[in-house]
């Protein structure tokens, strides 16, 4: 595990489920006004339990997102940290890729990507 590892820099928020050698799955939660450290993520796809608002920051650039209950998103590799912005608590599920798939932390990629259903 790195320093910039979810785990270590937010560990009230972040909760391992389960890992092997391709994936690691979290599961994420918080409540309204939450704000999580600076970390970072591999590539990854984030499923969400719930519905919420966040703002996501880094390097001085914000992005604010709203996601619905039951959505599937990609998650570049990134750095940043998070704010629930919303009235609702945060409930979501990170599958972490690992190897040549998890990517490099980007300086540019902040928040999810919608993919096509």
């Amino acid at each position: 595990m790195s320093d910039d590892d979810p785990i270590v820099t937010n560990p009230d928020h972040y909760r391992l489920l389960w890992e092997n050698d391709f994936v690691r799955v979290l599961d994420y939660s918080d409540e309204p006004g939450t704000r999580t450290t600076p970390h970072g993520h591999p590539n990854s796809v984030m499923v969400t339990l719930s519905s919420f608002r966040r703002r996501l920051s880094a390097g001085g650039r914000e992005f604010e997102t709203a996601l619905d209950a039951g959505q599937a998103v990609w998650l570049p590799a990134q750095r940043h940290a998070g704010e629930n912005i919303g009235d609702t608590p945060t409930h979501t599920i990170l599958v972490e890729l690992k190897g040549a798939a998890a990517g490099s932390l980007s300086e540019t990629a902040l928040g999810p990507e919608s993919g096509k259903s």
